[in-house]
Formats: structure tokens, sequence, C-alpha cells
């Protein structure tokens, strides 16, 4: 699934009058990207939700034949459901039992996939949150088995803790993550709200470890100031 749904506000003047899915980096969208990115890991079945100018994503999406997969829709408006939100809207369009991953539209990243779902279904993990040692204001804490313990805004001081740990690495999170089918049978939030949450009140009981990718090529394309790193990093 990749999120596609939400208003792109820090993404603005472009998103005054069109989604940031369909933002261009090098002459293709994020979307497009995206997309991509996932037919090369072999996932050619791609929900998009959708909410801020939703026409214009499934007329991109129908006009250019899903760029050769499979593309569904799964339609928020009138509410936009956060990322949590969404993914349980969506339930109903995924495969009963089978594993599955989320990215936001926005982030563009080379990380192995494959590798990424290995880890998760060897480790047995209910989420498996791709992370690395880049700086950010936010991150994420896992302890030795790289389980995750909790959640930090490194600005503000404000922490959130899942599982009391002594020692504890930060890592930030990459916007992308592998779930088991499990998850929407252990998830109790309801309506709108976000992945983050869920996570943090799963993790005291439920297994969700972060996958290490530093050294990869990442770009968060949430700012019109990013277009031009992006192209810098993804050229063709």
């Amino acid at each position: 699934m990749i999120f596609c749904a939400g208003l792109g506000t820090r993404f603005k003047p472009w998103t005054d009058k069109h989604p940031k899915a369909l933002a261009l980096v090098n002459g293709k969208s994020l979307l497009q990207r995206n997309v991509e990115y996932l037919r090369q890991a072999g996932i050619d079945r791609v929900i998009v939700n959708v909410f801020h100018f939703a026409d214009q994503i499934i007329d991109a999406v129908e006009s250019n034949n899903g760029w050769g997969s499979d593309i569904v829709f799964s339609d928020e408006r009138p509410v936009v459901l956060e990322t949590g939100g969404g993914l349980a809207f969506a339930r109903d369009l995924f495969p009963i039992d089978q594993d599955f991953i989320c990215l936001n539209v926005d982030i563009l990243c080379d990380l192995d996939i494959r590798a990424m779902i290995h880890q998760h279904r060897e480790t047995g993990s209910l989420v498996t949150l791709a992370s690395s040692n880049r700086k950010s204001s936010r991150c994420f804490t896992f302890n030795g088995d790289d389980r995750l313990t909790g959640w930090r805004n490194l600005s503000t001081g404000e922490e959130r803790v899942a599982i009391p740990s002594g020692n504890v690495t930060e890592k930030a999170f990459s916007g992308i993550s592998v779930f088991s089918y499990d998850y929407f049978n252990n998830v109790t939030q309801q309506g709108k709200f976000s992945l983050v949450d869920s996570w943090l009140s799963l993790a005291a009981a439920q297994p969700i470890r972060g996958f290490d990718h530093s050294g990869s090529k990442w770009v968060d394309v949430g700012r019109p100031e990013s277009v031009a790193i992006a192209e810098s990093l993804f050229t063709e």
C-alpha cells in the first residue's frame, strides 16, 4: 500500500492545486517512482489510498495503465484518516493472511525490500520498520534485539516509552514498513489515527522490530526544496 491521501501542507504551493503524489522528480511522479520501486522487488499489486485531489491520482494511474502494475484505490473521501486509519479502512482490499508492505508516497529509497521481508519473516515480527542512523528530530528507540521500545522527539524532549529499557539505540524511521496480516487482528484504534500510535501501543505485547538500512539512498520529498536532493539521488 502506498499512502497518497495526505493534504501535503508542507509541499505548498504545488498541493494547492495537485496531490503531492503527482509531484515530479526527474520527469516521473513520486507515485510512479514508488510503483516501479515495488515492481523491482516483485510486488505488482498495489493499493493506493486517495483523498486530496483524489481524481487527479485516479486519472494518472488509469491513463498510464498503472505503470505496469495492478493498482486498486481506497477512497477515503470525505474524511482523511491518516496512515493508521487509512490502512485499517483498506483492510478488505488485502489478501487474507498474507504479509504486505506499506510506504509513504513522498519517500524515495533504494533499500532492499526482499531482504527486509526476509528478516520480517525470519524474526516472526508483527511489523518491521525500516530505519537508519541518519539525523532526525524524531526517532524510534530499539533495544539490543532491534525491538521497538519507544519514540522520542529530540527537539522538544517528548518521549513515549512502550518497553522500559536501559540501553537503547535511536534510529530514524524511513516511512517503509512490512506487516504480518495479523496486525489487523491486534490493532485497537479506530477512525483517524497514525501508525506510530498503533505501533507504540502494540510494542509491549507484540514483536515490532527495526530493519536497519543505513547507507541506502533515501530522501523525504516532503518539501519543495527536497526535490533537488531527490533529483540528484534518483536520476533515472
